[in-house]
């Protein structure tokens, strides 16, 4: 998967929009919550799970591929490498988990309809 394949991936989820809130980082969001951190080009930060636990799964089964993030990382969010060893369609499913997580913790007046 490229970055821009991924990029688009994200931006195609409904309410999705694009947005560079610190210097040469992209996120896309939902509502006013990041759904997927995209920088460096090479890896995609996404919410793995409710919890540290549950998202350590991500390295068990890729150890070179996935990592913690930085600061968040304790809440579930994991640095999935998008050039290594993690299928595409399982990228595309941990953005899809993601997505449905943060929308879920959205006030249900600012969750987008489904298209």
């Amino acid at each position: 998967m490229t970055f821009a394949e991924l990029l688009g991936y994200c931006l195609a989820k409904p309410g999705a929009w694009q947005d560079e809130p610190w210097e040469d980082d992209v996120v896309v969001k939902v509502g006013s919550k990041i759904f997927a951190f995209l920088g460096p080009v090479t890896s995609v930060g996404l919410k793995c799970g409710a919890s540290r636990e549950a998202a350590d799964e991500w390295l068990a089964r890729f150890p070179d591929d996935a990592t913690v993030m930085p600061y968040i990382g304790r809440s579930g969010w994991n640095s999935l490498r998008i050039d290594g060893g993690i299928p595409d369609d399982e990228l595309r499913e941990a953005i899809d988990a993601s997505y449905d997580a943060v929308v879920a913790k959205l006030p249900r007046k600012d969750r987008p309809a489904a298209r």
